[in-house]
Formats: C-alpha cells, structure tokens, sequence
C-alpha cells in the first residue's frame, strides 16, 4: 500500500476523535441521540481544525445501523462503506472547483430522489464560499425546503462571504482554533504508534508555528519525519525543515533594536539569512517574540499568558526591563505593520532589513503627556540622563502659504471644470496643501491616487497654460500628510487657509457623486 500522509492517516473516525471541539461534538452527538436531525449546517472555521473531519463522522452518524451514545459504530455496513469512500449516498463537492449554477442545478435534481441505502443523503459542500452568486441563488430553495432525507454540510474557511439567506437556512457551529497544548499532547500520543523519537521542545515549536491548525502541524511534522527519517527529531532539526530560527536570534536582535545598534541588527539578519532562514518566517517568529516581551512588561503573570517555559519566561522579564513599555509598544505596531507588507512584496529581505534600521531609530522623539512637549532621547547614548535634563523642544511653526499657492487654492474648482465627470471628481476630492515650502496633493484613497495618475500630465499642461502655475507637486494621502504635518503647530496655518476660504468662498466641494 502506498504512503498515506500523516494527517489523512490520523484523521479521526468518530467524534470522540476530534480535538479541541468539545462544544460542537456534544450538540452533534445529542442531536443524533435525540433523532433531531437538522437539514443543514454550516462548519465555519480556520483551516485545520477539523470541519470536513466532523462532516464525514456526522454523515457515517446518521446513516450508522447501530450507533453507540450518538456515535458511528465503525464496523457496520454503513460505516464501512462511507469510510472506503464507496457509498453513492455521501456526496462531497469541492465548491472552488464547481463552483457554478450547472453544479448547483446537478443537486437539486438528484436530491429529489431518495438514497439507496441508509436513511440519509449527505452533501458535504467545501470551501461553499466560493460559489458564484447565481449558484447560491440556486441553492437557496433547495436549502429552505429540502427533502426529508437530506443533509446538507457547508464548510467555509470565510463565512462572511456566504449571503444572509444561506445563512440563516443553516446551523452555524464555530470551529475553534486548537490550543497549542491540545496540539502538541495529540503530537506525542502519536510519535510511538508512528515509532519516531521527538524532543518535547520539538513538539511545542511544531504545536506553536501550526497557529491552531492541527493540518499544518502533522504535516510540518511529516516533513520532518521525512527529512530526518530515522533520526531522533530535535527542535534544530525542526527548525532548518521549515526554514526559521533558534528563538537565541530573536533575543539578539531584539537587544539591538533596543539599543538604537543598527551595525548589530544588520550582523544578525545576515548571518540569519545565510542559513537559509526564510523571511517570512523569521519576520513572524520575531514578531512572536516581541509580543512575548510587551506581555512580560505588561502583566504580573505572563506565564498565564505566554505559553512558554518558566525559564524562559523568566528570560524574557529581565529583557522587557531593558526598554521603556511606551517605546516597545511603538515598536510592536511598527512592525505588526512590516510583517503584513512583506507577504506581498517582491522584495521581503530589503523590507525587512530597512524596517529593523527604522525600529532602531524610532521614538527619539517622544511627547510628554505632563507637559505637553517634545523630549529628545538619544537611545545610542548609555548614560541615564534624567528628565529635567532632556531638550525640551516645542513644535515647529510653519512657514506662511506663498502668496501664489493662495491663488491656486482659490482657483481649485475652476481648474477642476477643465475636466469632465469622474476625473473632475477625483480633482474635487483632493485638497492642495502647502507646508514649508513643499507643495502637496492630498487624495482620501489609493484608488483616488491612481485615477489621478491617468490625468497628471495633462492637469500640470492646464495649470502652466491656463494658469501660469507651476509647482513642484507631492501627491499623498490624508494619513501621510497628516504624519508630515504632526511635527508642527498647525494652528496658524490652518487658520490663514479657512480664511482664504471663507474670503474666497469654499473652493473645494467634497460631496461629489462618483456617479454624476
């Protein structure tokens, strides 16, 4: 017999089997128990956590010719045939790939007829979020008043997707991510029937990276397994199969982020990388590991909170004394952000090498919620300065609107007449801003920005024609002009453009219809 992977040969066969879902096993069990069979259901969950396992046991559960305290008995006919995929009365449909009205159609003609064998046909719908709108539309009257003899079992990984009218036909249950402790106890009740030897540390890493998924934990163990094959299973081994880091580098180059050292970061990241430590994965480890430091600086018994040894909690405690919990928050938000930028960049590494030089500098400027000012810390020198000796520095003030930029503000309107309906919109919605000497475009959304960029070259022809204006234009949005503008006193400015406005009439209309 060929290999089975390990995750399909471990799949549980009865609802006592399934981890983690304590919840929905007992209504599932009861209802079969009680003979309160619903006539659809709708599984919502992450992957891994055992919807299309439930699906399968609850199909064997109803059609089961003797079943035991609401479970499948496993040895009957039924049980058996469903088991060896071979009964006709069990369909399964993979909704990413027949996901139109024809397929759709296929069933409402077949569910007219009863099953052959067993009491019930079930229909087990996967990823069902993926249908097209006219195959949910299909499916809703056959849901609403289905025959007496069939189930429906809707999986989805999205359930915000599926229409009201979907489901509010079905019973929902909500699959919980599996705790890492329930991960890695069912990991090490499987290593001796499987006959591999496997560290503990080994088991609690594979349990963590899995984010609650027990799919992707015995299939980074079977990788493992694999690559290692009939050696013990170390956490090393664990780690070069799936591409990270020994959590030593994150201690290391989290003291030299803290330590403003970006020679060291640098050091670090390369030496990572060279192991073939893959960027994603470092980047999300780290992550991790900051997250772990911010709770230790946070709460009293992070031991509750951080799933990780005694010791090396303790490890982690002496660490988050090291910096201040204000700058270290400021940095796990910056790079939370980081970490989602770089699954969608074609160029991770340099992302995330510039990332950790700007998390070396980050906070040198920190606002004193006491006095209201602006404290520089210079976090490169070692020595503790008290506060009284910081450099208080107020907000800058911006330079007075040129008198010429004044003119375009006024203009802004009329040079948006020059176009026509949606391009004249996207100019209506933009508001012209100048600060020290810089000239911008502020635009409310990317989409804003990109439907400008069609009529750019055009929009500065008309304004040095037409206009005789000529400015050297950053084009931005709301959010990254506002961060430019937050280290300066705005006031004064902002009160000689209302006044230009109310001088001048409001120039800029925001309640433009896209439509129009």
């Amino acid at each position: 017999m060929s290999y089975i992977a390990l995750y399909r040969k471990k799949r549980p066969k009865e609802f006592d089997g399934v981890i983690g879902q304590e919840h929905i096993i007992k209504t599932l069990k009861n209802q079969i128990k009680s003979k309160r069979i619903n006539h659809a259901y709708l599984f919502c969950g992450t992957r891994g956590t055992g919807k299309t396992s439930t699906a399968k046991i609850f199909a064997k559960a109803v059609n089961c010719q003797s079943p035991k305290d609401g479970q499948p008995c496993g040895e009957c006919y039924m049980c058996t045939e469903i088991e060896n995929q071979s009964l006709m009365n069990v369909i399964e449909i993979d909704a990413a790939s027949n996901n139109g009205v024809d397929n759709i159609r296929d069933i409402r003609e077949e569910v007219k007829y009863p099953p052959t064998e067993g009491k019930y046909k079930v229909y087990i719908i996967d990823e069902v979020h993926m249908l097209s709108i006219g195959a949910f539309n299909a499916l809703l009257k056959t849901l609403e008043e289905p025959p007496e003899h069939v189930v429906f079992i809707l999986a989805t990984t999205d359930p915000q997707k599926i229409p009201v009218t979907i489901l509010s036909r079905c019973q929902r249950f909500d699959f919980r991510r599996i705790s890492e402790k329930e991960i890695a106890d069912t990991i090490k009740k499987y290593m001796p029937e499987e006959n591999v030897d496997i560290d503990d540390d080994a088991v609690e890493y594979i349990a963590r990276v899995s984010d609650g998924a027990m799919r992707d934990a015995l299939s980074i163990l079977d990788q493992s397994i694999s690559f290692y094959y009939g050696e013990k299973i170390t956490l090393e081994k664990v780690l070069i199969t799936v591409g990270a880091a020994d959590d030593k580098i994150y201690f290391e180059l989290a003291e030299a982020i803290f330590e403003g050292n970006s020679a060291k970061c640098m050091q670090i990241i390369y030496s990572a990388f060279e192991k073939g430590v893959d960027v994603n994965r470092f980047a999300e480890d780290f992550l991790e590991h900051l997250r772990n430091v911010l709770i230790a600086a946070s709460v009293e018994d992070a031991g509750k909170v951080i799933n990780l040894s005694l010791e090396k909690i303790g490890v982690i405690k002496e660490q988050a004394k090291k910096v201040k919990k204000r700058r270290l928050i400021n940095i796990v938000s910056e790079f939370t952000e980081v970490s989602g930028r770089l699954k969608y960049s074609q160029t991770p590494r340099v992302v995330f090498e510039v990332s950790c030089i700007k998390l070396c500098e980050i906070d040198l400027y920190e606002k004193d919620k006491e006095y209201d000012i602006y404290e520089k810390k210079d976090y490169n020198n070692t020595i503790n300065v008290k506060k009284e000796n910081y450099t208080q520095i107020k907000k800058p003030i911006p330079m007075p609107i040129d008198e010429e930029f004044k003119k375009l503000i006024v203009k802004w309107k009329s040079i948006a007449e020059n176009f026509k309906n949606l391009d004249r919109a996207v100019i209506l919605q933009a508001e012209p801003k100048a600060l020290n000497g810089k000239f911008y475009i502020v635009f409310p959304s990317d989409s804003h920005i990109n439907m400008f960029g069609r009529i750019k070259d055009e929009f500065i022809m008309i304004l040095e024609k037409k206009y005789g204006f000529k400015f050297d234009f950053n084009i931005v949005l709301e959010d990254e002009y506002k961060k430019v503008s937050s280290g300066f006193d705005m006031s004064e400015q902002e009160k000689e453009e209302k006044s230009i406005k109310s001088d001048m009439g409001e120039v800029i209309n925001t309640n433009i219809f896209w439509d129009e």
